[in-house]
């Protein structure tokens, strides 16, 4: 049984989204995949087509990149829903110019009030170098503040490194 909120985190390739995959998999035969990427040139085409092709029935996928609250609300109670990623929901908002803070503290809430367990996966930016433009900055530290935010919410957090997850916070079912 999975808490109301799970937060899986990691590196960039490091398997997050599979480890997290499986927990919605072995929690509820009713799955709702909320997709947050947007696909602007090839390669993201093909990384999105990659993990479709991973899900197996049973996913419902919406794709949501900025509004994620009417999806959550819908969510079916005996299900369980699976936000991938948190990490491109944020840089949609940042480069859309949306208020941060504003826009963070409306998904905690809609996080809070989904009837049934959410997982969502995370980026895990702040053991990179001191990125070198204001922008990359900006987005690293407002990522980093997502996470813990995140982090305090949920029930359960995974670290994710070379497809091993780690218990930070509950244990791993």
């Amino acid at each position: 049984m999975l808490p109301s909120l799970t937060l899986v985190l990691g590196g960039a390739a490091s398997g997050k989204s599979t480890y997290a995959e499986g927990l919605a998999m072995r929690a509820a035969p009713s799955r709702l995949y909320l997709a947050t990427a947007q696909t602007w040139d090839e390669e993201m085409r093909q990384k999105v087509a990659r993990h479709r092709a991973r899900r197996q029935q049973g996913w419902a996928t919406i794709e949501a990149p900025l509004q994620l609250g009417a999806a959550l609300l819908q969510a079916p109670a005996d299900g369980v829903v699976l936000l991938d990623c948190a990490t491109m929901w944020l840089s949609n908002h940042l480069l859309a110019g949306h208020d941060i803070e504003t826009e963070t503290a409306q998904l905690l809430a809609d996080l809070a009030a989904c009837p049934c367990p959410v997982v969502v996966v995370s980026n895990e930016l702040g053991l990179s170098v001191v990125p070198e433009n204001a922008l990359a900055r900006q987005f690293r530290q407002a990522q980093g503040e997502l996470n813990q935010r995140l982090a305090a919410q949920a029930g359960l957090v995974a670290f994710v490194a070379a497809g091993l997850p780690l218990a930070m916070k509950g244990a791993l079912p």
